[in-house]
């Protein structure tokens, strides 16, 4: 059944409904209880599931983070707020030598069924410690899945997905997405990881759209449409696993690639899926395929400045323009 809510109402409702079916889930972080998050993902949930299954932590990230780690390894499945993932800095040793070495180290025997969702990204002024992209940097740590929903309906779909498997998952929430509102399909199975969407059909160019910048490529679109030139947005939603084969398929049709992302360029996921399309799909392109994402700087406080640093739907446009 389709029911229009924002994307904070879906990951609510998805979170909730995955609670009253399996009570191995619990939820961690600050803050979290009854005042329901800063960003209001969890409100109610501490009044229907009780300090038992929804547990307000110290500020502490190092701390929480290695709890809800060993509550997975002993049959639990936490869920962690992280309250801005540029703080998951000083829990970093759990993620990268921690939750995502222990099920091979043990040769598959202990598998860390925990999911570590927060929000991220820049556009509203939040400075240089409040607005960092970490998608690249979570996707060279081999063992952990790293998903990105652009919608509603996707962060509904596959927060069931997430908090379903046994392996960590980190669950990145662009902050500007939070209010968008969309058609929900509620009650609906999960979508699998490693399934991209192809938002918008077209034959001129292929746009791989990494979170909001799913919204920066469909305004972009609209603008080109009305000159003629006909945008595929194709949103991977995961990008481990990746589904490089929609893409490769894209590109055969169209011949010309550009990847948006919000992370910074240099050592970008952005380059390594330029490269992944570029082996497979070489002989189909017309033209060398660009990369827009974050420049090599901090994210600066400054309105106009983090403007000028980070993707927009113009420099999307003007990507476009110089490729056809």
């Amino acid at each position: 059944m389709a029911q229009k809510m924002t994307y904070t109402q879906a990951l609510n409702l998805s979170i909730k409904e995955e609670m009253e079916r399996d009570d191995r889930i619990v939820l961690f972080g600050e803050d979290i209880g009854k005042p329901g998050g800063a960003f209001q993902v969890t409100k109610g949930l501490w009044e229907q599931f009780g300090s038992d299954r929804v547990l307000d932590t110290p500020i502490s990230e190092t701390g929480f983070f290695g709890m809800a780690i060993g509550a997975a390894l002993t049959g639990l499945r936490p869920v962690v707020e992280i309250l801005y993932m540029d703080f998951c800095a000083v829990a970093m040793d759990q993620l990268i030598n921690q939750a995502n070495k222990l099920t091979y180290m043990s040769g598959g025997q202990f598998p860390v069924p925990v999911v570590f969702r927060g929000q991220q990204g820049a556009g509203r002024g939040n400075g240089a410690q409040h607005s960092q992209s970490f998608e690249s940097l979570f996707c060279n740590m081999p063992g952990i899945q790293v998903v990105l929903p652009s919608s509603p309906n996707d962060a509904y779909g596959l927060f069931k997905t997430a908090v379903r498997n046994n392996k960590p998952v980190i669950f990145l929430e662009h902050k500007l997405l939070y209010g968008i509102r969309d058609e929900v399909e509620v009650g609906r199975e999960p979508i699998p990881f490693g399934q991209a969407n192809i938002v918008r059909s077209g034959e001129d160019v292929t746009i791989v759209a990494v979170s909001r910048m799913v919204q920066f490529a469909k305004e972009a679109a609209e603008k080109l449409a009305q000159q003629g030139i006909s945008c595929e947005i194709i949103d991977p939603r995961t990008l481990v696993p990746f589904d490089l084969e929609t893409v490769a398929k894209s590109v055969q049709k169209t011949g010309r690639l550009i990847v948006v992302e919000e992370s910074h360029r240099w050592g970008s996921i952005g380059a390594s899926i330029i490269h992944e399309v570029v082996e497979q799909a070489f002989n189909y392109l017309d033209s060398p395929p660009k990369l827009i994402g974050t420049e090599n700087v901090p994210i600066p406080y400054s309105k106009p400045l983090e403007d000028a640093a980070i993707p927009s739907p113009e420099k999307i446009e003007q990507a476009v323009l110089s490729m056809v």
